[in-house]
């Protein structure tokens, strides 16, 4: 009977050791538990045989835990391309696309479309080509999210941006402050000649003085909407398409590229222009531009560059990464200090340009109310007020 005993617990034994071996368990331990309940068994065979049957199905099921925890996540595996739509410009998207590439592995491929971005997002959206929408103001996402245009998103550094800066329900969220100011040049223009506020721009003794970006710029779309938007406010739909008007004659030309403009005001060939921020900046500091910038008495327009990951995109695990890794603080110290672009989140402040750290008031826009009107004033803008023989293309 012993013997018949002692058979059934070597038996036991051997399963134990098999199931250790296919769950990674080195040999030598099943050896030493194999020796262990050997010696065991001279007193309580029966027992010993039952703790090994209970060891054996323990050891199985620990190695089928184990290689399924083991196994990688579908959902987190990275594709190796992401493709962005843009209103950004090229240096600035080829330095973001080094940045995430470095740190992901994934190749960027950036279309820079201008004044067509929102277009060209809309007319995809039952078959999407690209995974983000990057650059363009709060009003056209608000616009495009409403028509479904837009995924969830989670990116940890969202908890960190304030409310007017990002959509309530995670489909976009702001990436850079971007002020627009004016300026002007101070060889053919001096400080007490120069315009003080937005209101001035309409002023007829600016006539032929002032060039602008034409309706194809990002900013230019967004200054437009909110200068019809402010003056509707003060004074009633009359006054404000009245200062359009104005303004519109006051504009000598209307450029399709940054460059050309401000190279019209470097050259004197006019004095006054509006601009974002960073681009009065660089055109000074960095290319010896004789420019002073003002900042509106009535507040800079605060343009919000936002992001937002595209419904059904067809990288959406590279996607995802893009979302978290452009707000990141990393990320945005970078842009700041290589690019001029303002942080959305106070709390990196300290380590970018100073002129970020200066306070600066804001016109008080409504943005909810410009993007529910933003086409038709803009469409009303370029055909009726917007002179096309004053507009000025790049060649080529």
């Amino acid at each position: 009977m012993k013997k018949k005993l002692l058979i059934l617990l070597m038996s036991c034994l051997a399963a134990l050791a098999l199931a250790a071996c296919a769950s990674g368990t080195p040999a030598a331990s099943s050896s030493a538990a194999a020796s262990a309940e050997a010696e065991a068994s001279a007193s309580a065979a029966p027992e010993a045989a039952a703790s090994a049957s209970a060891a054996a199905e323990a050891s199985a099921s620990a190695a089928t835990s184990a290689a399924a925890s083991s196994a990688p996540a579908a959902s987190g595996d990275l594709e190796d391309t992401l493709v962005i739509y843009s209103t950004h410009p090229e240096e600035l998207l080829e330095s973001i696309a080094e940045q995430f590439k470095a740190e992901t592995g994934v190749n960027v491929e950036f279309i820079n479309l201008k004044g067509e971005l929102a277009d060209r997002v809309r007319s995809e959206k039952a078959n999407p080509q690209a995974d983000i929408m990057f650059g363009g103001d709060t009003a056209t996402y608000m616009v495009l999210d409403g028509e479904g245009c837009y995924a969830e998103a989670n990116p940890s550094w969202a908890a960190n941006v304030a409310a007017d800066y990002k959509d309530a329900h995670n489909h976009w969220f702001g990436t850079y402050r971007t002020p627009m100011v004016l300026f002007y040049n101070t060889e053919t223009m001096d400080a007490a000649n120069a315009p003080a506020d937005w209101a001035d721009l309409s002023d007829p003794k600016f006539k032929d003085l002032i060039v602008t970006r034409d309706a194809k710029s990002s900013s230019m779309r967004s200054t437009i909407a909110a200068l019809v938007q402010t003056n509707m406010a003060k004074g009633g739909e009359e006054a404000a398409w009245n200062y359009i008007a104005g303004l519109n004659d006051n504009i000598k030309n209307y450029y399709n590229s940054g460059s050309m403009m401000f190279e019209a005001i470097g050259k004197g060939e006019a004095s006054v222009s509006m601009a974002v921020i960073n681009d009065v900046f660089k055109n000074r500091d960095k290319n010896g531009m004789p420019l002073e910038m003002v900042i509106p008495s009535s507040g800079a327009i605060v343009i919000t560059d936002c992001v937002a990951q595209i419904n059904n995109a067809p990288h959406p695990n590279a996607a995802a990464a893009f979302m978290e890794f452009i707000g990141s603080d990393a990320c945005q110290i970078a842009n700041a200090n290589d690019h001029n672009r303002m942080p959305i989140t106070d709390g990196v402040l300290a380590q970018c340009p100073e002129w970020m750290q200066t306070e600066f008031s804001a016109l008080p826009v409504d943005w909810t109310e410009v993007s529910a009107n933003q086409s038709a004033w803009l469409e009303k803008w370029t055909t009726d007020y917007l002179d096309s023989e004053k507009e000025v293309a790049s060649e080529g």
